[in-house]
């Protein structure tokens, strides 16, 4: 039986993870280069995706300490994975500019108040 503790744990990291990797991707890039690279806005879905996913995993007990609109990241994740066709790539590159930030700091308050001596 899997360590439920440890799988959360395990999957916050994740979405920190992807969050750094969304950082990186995204450094010195435009809207308008984001927009055009093909191969960076997909890469960089990808960790949405991925953000998205990991979010779903980890216990609503843990979460709902946390005044953060938790719903939103599961229902941008499943947008991108089953909507795909109607993203808008300048809305997605407004998430990066106006919210990731904000739930980098959330992800790490988690982190660091559920998980202390993990």
């Amino acid at each position: 039986m899997k360590d439920s503790h440890e799988e959360n744990y395990n999957r916050l990291l994740h979405i920190q993870e992807a969050i750094v990797t969304i950082e990186k991707f995204a450094k010195g890039e435009t809207l308008e280069t984001f927009c055009e690279n093909e191969m960076l806005n997909n890469a960089i879905m990808l960790q949405f995706i991925i953000i998205g996913e990991a979010i779903v995993h980890v216990d609503s007990n843990k979460l709902d300490k946390y005044d953060y609109p938790w719903y939103k990241v599961k229902s941008f994740r499943n947008m991108l994975a089953h909507e795909y066709f109607n993203i808008k790539l300048p809305a997605v590159w407004y998430i990066i500019e106006t919210n990731l930030q904000q739930l980098k700091v959330i992800i790490q308050s988690v982190l660091d108040n559920e998980f202390k001596y993990s």
